[in-house]
């Protein structure tokens, strides 16, 4: 070869040609001057690379894979889980001389100028494996489309800027960690990123046990996997085989075969399964839960200070996602509205379980499944959780509102037995009768609330709970003050899901607030814990990539004392034994709870807690709960006159705890202190009782059925 031969093949070497570079044309005396964009430049470049874009797996509570996300289906793997067999066939087909030359094989890009020149343009790259990986990493680096097209542009300028990159590759690494790096970062088509997430997706196995036909598929595919991508049909498909085949005869051909193994691959058809790899909580067997996970992270600053930098993180991170969900106490709840609600009716049913002394949200459920589809009646939102956590506006959550009335008037040293006279109607005495907390008046005293049914008369902290009766609350709150219900509701917790500011109005102790079950079991579950509220957490730790845990701990703090929840705790016991859930029974261990039906019947719940598991469960029309209420409905496959909170939201609550807490033993309340707060125990009268009213005192011999819970006016 002559000297200016030589120092053309050199040039070539680098992807560039130099000012008045002569090289003889082929088949002509004459010569072909090639002007040069950019003066040689062959000094090393440091090469930029960032983290490589991986799927965030999210993991329940004993570590089972419950969902992924993904921006790029991808999965790192070191080289030693990649099967030898791939490897030999993506060098024979892709850069055969790679473990000899350096950052560009000289023979190679020699034979591609000569035929770039002959046609005018950039044809042939003859790019070392160590240049297409340096591309990969320009190409996956770029956040602009001008970004994107200059990673991708037909020049010699682009060719000479992955050539310096590419000497500082091979100076930083060995060969088998770039090939490493180039096998994870390729793109193989089908939405498969790297070799792993190629081999479970075109086959349905590792990289590790993929066989020879299998990695020459997949070794063909890396030159145009966009042409070759098995899911755009037949004619891709038939491009992919040949492929392959061609793969198969490289290796043939340079000896790392043998012609009987390569015609033996060749002879078996294609085998592309397509296995689907999910993406988001859509396709998740917990997408409720999900949900909330997913915008649990995409609204911590930890993750980024802006929304855009946490999606990122989140959908590139690699991220490993440990959380909350207990698989026994999820399928529980997922049974339990079964049971009572089918997936077709138009009323919604949701719950939540919430460990008290934790804050764990332990389990998420609603009747309808999670999705966009109107015709299989589908909901696309988080129906247990507020509109921060993926859910809307929620339902009004009723008389579960009134336990936040019965713990002030214990703050405040009202005994077990102290009460008020009730009566059929309740209405303010003035304007000024009720204050919120900004100060301004907000009675009402043109509107009376009343009673749907239940006689008048005195009712006690007890049985006035029990009885859930309307206008006795209306008169304790008065006593008790406006204000410091609403003080007690939001030290547990207690917030519109809506995410507005409480409606502090008269009938505030009625539920009037719209509220979301995760929200509601956690204040109850404060309760459970002796007056430590946590707020409610679906996420115990986070790995990253880099193998590193952060550990995410309860931020619990003390809001009542101890012995006031004791006593709230000891009222609401008997709710089950003497109040509105006596017709539909316990569980079988200790427990506690409150019914919710709001005015005329639009929405029913029930809000419960054992020392161990605290629960909500709401129910409503989501329609517009107002317009299409719960009256006149059937549910389930049976007809109802009126769901009330004993009536559908109890018994899905009973149901849930009876089985969540299978196995579990029964954990007791703390006894209350007598001395301060009176009351002679759980099994035995209350010292005054209302000898009309058939809940506290039932006539002797006689039972009372499903009692019925007076709907809270508004």
């Amino acid at each position: 070869m002559s000297s200016i031969a030589r120092l053309a093949a050199a040039a070539t070497a680098a992807g560039v040609v130099s000012a008045a570079l002569v090289l003889p044309a082929m088949g002509s005396s004459g010569a072909v001057v090639v002007a040069a964009t950019e003066a040689l430049n062959f000094r090393p470049e440091e090469l930029e690379e960032p983290p490589l874009a991986e799927k965030t797996t999210v993991y329940d509570a004993e570590g089972n894979k419950i969902a992924q996300f993904y921006a790029q289906d991808r999965k790192v793997v070191p080289l030693e889980r990649i099967a030898d067999v791939m490897k030999t066939a993506i060098v024979a087909i892709e850069d055969d001389r790679f473990y000899e030359h350096g950052a560009i094989d000289i023979e190679g890009t020699a034979r591609a100028l000569v035929k770039n020149l002959a046609s005018g343009g950039i044809g042939q790259g003859g790019s070392s494996i160590t240049q297409q990986y340096v591309k990969q990493v320009l190409l996956n680096s770029a956040s602009t489309e001008k970004e994107k097209n200059a990673a991708l542009e037909a020049s010699y300028a682009r060719k000479l800027k992955e050539l310096r990159h590419a000497m500082a590759v091979e100076q930083k690494y060995t060969k088998d960690a770039i090939l490493e790096k180039y096998l994870n970062i390729a793109y193989f088509g089908a939405g498969a990123n790297g070799v792993e997430a190629a081999a479970r997706r075109f086959f349905g196995v590792p990289a590790a046990r993929l066989d020879l036909a299998q990695a020459a598929t997949l070794a063909g595919a890396v030159q145009a996997p966009n042409r070759t991508d098995p899911n755009l049909g037949a004619k891709a498909r038939a491009l992919l085989l040949q492929r392959r085949n061609v793969v198969l005869d490289r290796m043939a051909e340079l000896g790392r075969i043998t012609r009987a193994q390569a015609d033996a691959a060749k002879a078996r058809k294609l085998g592309y399964k397509g296995v689907k790899q999910p993406n988001g909580c859509q396709e998740s067997r917990y997408p409720y839960f999900c949900e909330y996970v997913r915008h649990e992270l995409l609204s911590d600053p930890a993750f980024g200070r802006t929304q855009r930098q946490r999606e990122l993180a989140f959908s590139q991170g690699g991220l490993k996602v440990h959380t909350t969900l207990d698989p026994k106490a999820q399928k529980a709840a997922e049974a339990a509205i079964k049971k009572h609600v089918f997936a077709s009716d138009r009323a919604l049913a949701a719950e939540a379980l919430v460990e008290p002394g934790t804050g764990a949200i332990k389990a998420m459920a609603a009747s309808r499944p999670f999705g966009g589809s109107a015709r299989r009646n589908e909901i696309s939102y988080n129906a247990a959780a507020d509109k921060k956590h993926g859910g809307l506006i929620g339902f009004q959550a009723g008389s579960t509102y009134k336990t936040f009335t019965l713990i002030t008037a214990l703050k405040q040293g009202m005994k077990i037995d102290d009460g008020i006279t009730a009566g059929a109607g309740y209405t303010a005495p003035g304007y000024t009768t009720f204050k919120n907390c900004a100060g301004e008046n907000v009675g009402d005293p043109s509107w009376t609330v009343t009673n749907d049914e239940g006689a008048p008369g005195f009712k006690t902290l007890a049985t006035g709970t029990w009885g859930s009766v309307n206008t006795f609350f209306m008169a304790l709150q008065e006593r008790v003050g406006l204000c410091p219900t609403v003080e007690t509701a939001k030290s547990l917790g207690i917030k519109r899901a809506d995410g507005a500011q409480l409606r502090e109005f008269e009938t505030f102790t009625l539920g009037i607030n719209e509220s979301d079950p995760v929200t509601v079991a956690t204040a109850y579950a404060a309760i459970a814990a002796r007056g430590t509220y946590c707020p409610p957490t679906a996420i115990t730790g986070i790995t990253g990539p880099d193998g590193r845990t952060a550990d995410y701990r309860p931020r619990c703090k003390q809001v009542l004392d101890p012995q006031i929840a004791d006593a709230t705790a000891h009222i609401l016991s008997g709710v089950f034994t003497r109040g509105t859930m006596r017709g539909v029974g316990g569980i079988g261990r200790p427990a506690a709870g409150k019914t919710g039906t709001t005015d005329g019947y639009a929405t029913a719940w029930f809000a419960g807690f054992t020392p161990d598991l605290a629960g909500a469960v709401s129910i409503g029309d989501p329609r517009g709960s107002q317009r299409y209420k719960l009256t006149g409905v059937t549910i389930g496959g049976r007809y109802y006159g009126a769901v009330q909170g004993a009536s559908l939201p109890g018994p899905i609550w009973n149901d849930t705890m009876t089985s969540a807490l299978r196995g579990v033993a029964p954990t007791r309340f703390t006894p209350i202190d007598t001395a301060r707060f009176g009351g002679c125990g759980q099994d035995c009268a209350p010292a005054r009782r209302d000898p009309e009213d058939p809940v506290t005192n039932p006539p002797l011999g006689e039972t009372v059925q499903k009692p019925h819970e007076d709907p809270p006016g508004q």
